[in-house]
């Protein structure tokens, strides 16, 4: 199994930055990809952004394409979400999720979330 924790949210003015972490831990041999999420009060669950282990192939939501990088440093076992010119729109709990090597189901770990609240 793998263990998430997110880190890095806060409150941050309009035009702001952040920088989320998610470390993984356990079976970190066998994460396949790594993916961001993000839900706002009263929406559903909404991707942000992945990276493939494999070739460090990226794919970002339209709403966050030239605003957040993610990246990873495979020595902590940890995916980075930088986020830049950041909008009243973006405030959300955010998830990071893995999917390990040969798995069946879409998502097989989530973190517990952290709260980027985005002010105008």
């Amino acid at each position: 199994q793998v263990q998430l924790l997110e880190s890095g949210g806060g409150l941050v003015q309009a035009g702001g930055s952040l920088r989320l972490s998610c470390a993984a831990s356990g079976r970190t041999f066998s994460i396949s990809t790594m993916y961001w999420f993000r839900q706002a009060p009263g929406k559903g669950r909404e991707f942000v952004s992945s990276l493939i282990r494999a070739g460090g192939i990226t794919n970002y939501a339209d709403s966050v394409k030239g605003r957040f990088t993610i990246s990873r440093d495979n020595a902590k076992n940890t995916v980075y979400l930088q986020m830049n010119s950041l909008k009243p729109d973006d405030t959300a709990v955010y998830y990071c999720a893995v999917r390990t090597l040969g798995s069946t189901r879409e998502y097989d770990a989530w973190g517990q979330g952290t709260q980027v609240t985005v002010s105008s």
